[in-house]
């Protein structure tokens, strides 16, 4: 029966997009990392909880085959701060440190959005005694 298994993740995981941007941080190149040291013996590892096995297959079957996005389609293409998809894959790809200095002011825009007031905007508190 592990034989099985380990033939429908293996299947899961040659279906699976890689993103080669994120170098490190690729789902895809996590997911067959995890299965290859999950099923070290390969068709003859040993499942302790096949259950659980068979539970995590079905979930990644259902987000690689966009089951939600089909059953939740998106209104826009862009996210609540205005941010393109475009734009949210160059961020998230790792190429930070390649973009040139007018790039920049789009990354400042966006943490100067999501972060709190900046150290130097704070009230200096009075000295305790």
């Amino acid at each position: 029966m592990s034989a099985t298994r380990y033939r429908r993740f293996l299947k899961l995981c040659e279906e699976w997009p890689r993103d080669e941007t994120k170098k490190a941080r690729d789902l895809g190149t996590f997911l067959r990392q995890r299965v290859a040291s999950s099923f070290r013996e390969g068709e003859n590892t040993q499942i302790s909880d096949p259950e659980k096995c068979d539970q995590m297959f079905e979930s990644l079957a259902r987000i690689n085959g966009n089951l939600y996005r089909q059953r939740f389609p998106r209104v826009r293409d862009t996210s609540f701060t205005g941010v393109t998809v475009e734009e949210c894959k160059m961020l998230l790809s790792g190429s930070m440190q390649q973009m040139d200095e007018d790039k920049k002011g789009l990354w400042k825009t966006l943490m100067s959005k999501f972060s709190s007031k900046s150290p130097e905007d704070a009230p200096e508190k009075a000295p305790e005694k």
